[in-house]
């Protein structure tokens, strides 16, 4: 039988600390970490529920560039969770911004856009909130 996975590899500015923000604010497990020469990691995978992604760093030579050198993302992230608007909140207090507020939506769910601090986008979703 072969295995297949697809692994989304975010690249950012400071690997550490996009892991520590996924982490803390998406409550991501670190599972893996290859260090460089220069001790920096070359890439950090985190899991996140069922699934899986990895950051790295920019490394011009390579053709990785972040969202920043581009001058914006050409990716959507998008998360499904329990209370999208815990997750926002968790994202703006550790320097996320918000592009589109978290709101229910007419098409039956609750999201809203998120740039993380190293402006990659997320659509945070989840259930609408009737109570709002």
């Amino acid at each position: 039988m072969t295995k297949t996975r697809i692994l989304p590899r975010l690249i950012v500015s400071d690997p550490d600390r996009a892991s520590a923000f996924y982490r803390d604010v998406l409550g991501a497990e670190e599972v893996f970490r290859a260090p460089g020469d220069d001790g920096r990691p070359t890439v950090v995978e985190l899991r996140l529920g069922g699934s899986s992604f990895r950051v790295s760093p920019a490394v011009s030579a390579w053709g990785w560039a972040s969202p920043r050198d581009l001058g914006g993302s050409p990716v959507l992230l998008e998360i499904d969770v329990d209370n999208p608007d815990e997750v926002g909140e968790r994202m703006t207090a550790h320097g996320a911004e918000v592009v589109v507020a978290i709101e229910n939506r007419p098409y039956g769910k609750r999201s809203g856009r998120i740039r993380d601090p190293f402006d990659h986008l997320w659509i945070i979703t989840g259930e609408p909130d009737f109570g709002v």
